[in-house]
């Protein structure tokens, strides 16, 4: 299963770049981490593929839209429990945001990442996808993948082309890409 990953859109419409949808190309399903703004962005990616989303504040714009849910869900896929937030903030982690390095650098050596990332999900999840910093990240820890597929739109708060992941999942196999869209024809 191949699975485009999209965050941090933040355009006042439908207008993301048409160099998503070759980013996307042959995607299964697209997980949007937040920061979608208006529902038209979701439209315009379901002509994608299908699309499951998160926001936080998601009654403002989203009620009654079944492809987002306010501030976390978790997504089943080949075998693999995807825990989908906005804003990452990890139990027992004095950081602000979950930028490179952090986890390492912040998250107390006698806690259990594990336990406190099943306490943001209510279960345990093998891949975490988060947005909100606008910054990419690919980490594993604990066993668990965590992914910020950066800003698609605002890479590091600067407005340009951004990047997307594509996450391609086969029975206990995940592998991750980041696509810069910048360098895409």
């Amino acid at each position: 299963m191949k699975i485009g990953l999209i965050a941090d859109t933040q355009v006042p419409s439908a207008e993301l770049s048409p160099k998503v949808k070759v980013a996307f190309e042959g995607v299964d399903l697209i997980l949007h981490a937040g920061d979608i703004l208006v529902p038209s962005c979701l439209d315009y990616l379901e002509e994608i593929a299908p699309v499951k989303a998160v926001e936080t504040g998601a009654e403002r714009q989203f009620t009654g839209d079944s492809r987002v849910e306010e501030n976390r869900r978790v997504v089943e896929a080949e075998g693999f429990t995807i825990g989908l937030v906005q804003e990452l903030s990890i139990p027992h982690m004095i950081a602000l945001e979950v930028l490179p390095g952090v986890i390492d650098a912040k998250f107390p050596a006698d806690a259990s990442l594990s336990d406190a990332v099943k306490e943001i999900f209510g279960v345990p999840v093998d891949i975490v996808v988060y947005g909100f910093s606008h910054i990419s990240l690919i980490e594993e820890h604990d066993g668990i993948l965590f992914i910020n597929p950066g800003s698609a739109t605002w890479p590091n708060q600067r407005v340009m082309p951004g990047t997307v992941g594509v996450l391609e999942l086969s029975p206990g196999k995940r592998e991750i890409r980041l696509v810069d869209l910048s360098k895409l024809d």
